[in-house]
């Protein structure tokens, strides 16, 4: 099924319709191409409206599988992901994907029905406060209140969703307002005082850090999802090379700055590298480009970054200095700030003898485990699918060990393509949003590499990939527990596994029968490669069941309290 077929779609503005119609008329204005959604009593007009709208729509088996597709489609393409919930419990069920979002700055739509508007406040049947429910955990969000306003709204909740840092928005529409008719009028320009995007920097920060550079002798670079949502990777190596700076990522930034390039030095934080997290511990000046200095990233701020002239480029004023004290503020689009920098006469700096202590740290302690001809060791899981997939494929993650040996194990070369849940951390995204990725690049592989507990949570999504011949191949990374939760239990908890184990797995391999999907079920290399190609060189989907080395632990590794300098598990 070919779900991004564009038709021309006549502007129709100046028209009277009713209100769901306005939505998919609106829709059509925002060239949106995909809906995902769940129906139900209170929208169901707007799904009357959806019927013959003229554009597809696409029905997850439960509303947080809808936004997190939605997520996923987002991430990869850049365009708000779209979602359509009912009322109550259908609004309740897709918090968790608004609180990712805004977490991960992903920009999306949602649409909620909600009890007609004389039955608000009484407890009516299927009533939840999805105002204020949603408030913390959205960029704005709306509940129209007449007709007539329905157009301007719309339109601002794109404009606000998409400009400056993205976030998802929400509109609430009471059901008797859906079915009332109005005046269609979406020429009128988006006007909000109150929302003004500063994206061009001032020009004096941008001197300041030129001067910065000039004076530095351990500088880096530390790249976050900002990079990626200005669409800057081209800037950021321009950038990295006139200057010679080392380059590191956050998780949500892996895939700004190409893994292979002699200037990366890999992921930072809990579960980065040696390399990477001693330029973050011994820097002189950090230029951080569109990363929100959490605390997977820095550990304990005492030790974070205890030399450093702080640079911070952010389009979002309310991150800068937030967590780490910032001396050089730079507001303003990462893109448009870059593009100053390298327009600014270029400063001599050489810091050679910085880059070769980060290549010694590079080559000392390189990302490492110990083989085991018995079992599938899960790092060589994520190996053995990024040769076969010859590193171009995008990987959707659900959270725990196996994120983070897909962070390490599969270097990213290109931008978009990389899709995980990091702010939140949120279980059984990785399905949901392998779906959307998938319809949001056809033509692209898409892995969805997840933990055995993380598919339970979102398994039944697994209908989507038959009912719109979805080829996402799925390789279940199954260690039969909760990973990192069994990790920690471990290490911090005198070995107390306490409901961390899943011994009692399903049959993978009959449950993805049961939806018309080939499956199979591995325990040795071999077999792996052998069902990773034939998965690969067929256009459907498929389910893998690895069952990998059960007590395999993620190295190195940051602990609670510790300084980003004190990692553990650096060597075998």
């Amino acid at each position: 099924m070919d779900l991004m077929t564009e038709e021309a779609h006549p502007d129709k503005t100046g028209q009277m319709m009713s209100c769901s119609k306005m939505i998919v008329e609106a829709l059509k204005q925002e060239k949106v191409e995909v809906v995902f959604g769940y129906p139900g009593g209170a929208v169901l007009n707007i799904y009357d409206a959806l019927y013959d709208g003229g554009i597809p729509h696409i029905l997850p088996r439960h509303e947080q599988g809808a936004i997190h597709a939605a997520e996923g489609y987002a991430r990869v393409t850049g365009k708000p992901g779209v979602v359509i919930a009912t009322s109550g419990p259908g609004a309740t069920n897709i918090v968790t994907g608004l609180a990712d979002a805004m977490m991960d700055s992903l920009p999306v739509i949602v649409f909620t029905g909600q009890v007609n508007s004389h039955a608000l406040g009484s407890d009516a049947f299927q009533e939840a406060p999805t105002l204020g429910i949603s408030m913390p955990i959205t960029k704005h969000n709306y509940q129209l209140q007449h007709v007539k306003d329905l157009p301007r709204i719309i339109k601002e909740a794109f404009h606000i969703a998409t400009t400056g840092r993205p976030g998802p928005v929400l509109i609430d529409i009471p059901k008797d307002f859906s079915a009332e008719t109005g005046h269609f009028d979406y020429s009128l320009p988006v006007h909000l005082p109150g929302y003004q995007v500063k994206k061009k920097p001032a020009k004096e920060s941008v001197e300041q850090v030129i001067s910065a550079i000039k004076g530095a002798e351990k500088p880096v670079i530390l790249a976050g999802a900002g990079v990626l949502h200005s669409e800057a990777t081209f800037e950021l190596k321009q950038f990295a090379e006139r200057y010679q700076l080392p380059v590191t990522s956050t998780l949500l930034g892996l895939g700004s700055f190409p893994a292979s390039h002699r200037l990366f030095l890999g992921m930072a934080g809990m579960h980065g590298t040696y390399a990477a997290n001693m330029s973050l511990y011994e820097t002189d000046l950090l230029i951080n480009i569109g990363a929100r200095f959490d605390d997977r990233l820095t550990g304990n701020l005492k030790h974070f970054a205890p030399h450093a002239k702080v640079v911070h480029i952010d389009i979002d004023p309310a991150e800068v200095g937030k967590n780490v004290p910032t001396h050089i503020p730079v507001i303003g689009d990462a893109k448009e700030s870059l593009q100053l920098l390298l327009a600014e006469p270029k400063e001599e700096n050489d810091n050679s003898v910085w880059r070769k202590k980060l290549q010694y740290y590079k080559d000392e302690y390189p990302l490492w485990y110990k083989e085991d001809f018995q079992t599938i060791k899960p790092q060589r899981l994520v190996e053995l699918v990024h040769e076969w997939t010859h590193g171009d494929a995008a990987i959707a993650t659900d959270v725990g060990q196996h994120q983070m040996w897909s962070a390490q194990f599969y270097p990213l070369e290109s931008p978009n393509k990389w899709i995980t849940s990091g702010g939140l951390g949120t279980m059984g995204f990785g399905l949901p949003a392998a779906i959307g990725a998938q319809i949001g690049l056809p033509n692209t592989t898409v892995v969805a590499l997840l933990g055995d507990a993380g598919f339970q949570m979102t398994l039944q999504e697994l209908a989507l990939l038959k009912e719109y011949s979805l080829p996402v191949k799925i390789i279940i990374v199954n260690n039969e527990a909760m990973g990192m939760v069994r990790q920690w239990q471990q290490l911090f908890y005198k070995e107390r596994y306490s409901e961390s184990l899943l011994p009692n797995q399903p049959d993978y391999v009959k449950l993805a029968d049961a939806y018309g999907i080939k499956g199979e079920k591995v325990d040795r290399e071999e077999d792996f490669v052998r069902v990773l190609k034939e998965s690969l060189s067929v256009k459907e989907p498929f389910v893998i069941d690895c069952r990998v080395t059960p007590d395999e632990n993620v190295y190195p590794m940051i602990a609670p309290g510790k300084g980003i300098q004190e990692m553990v598990g650096m060597k075998p």
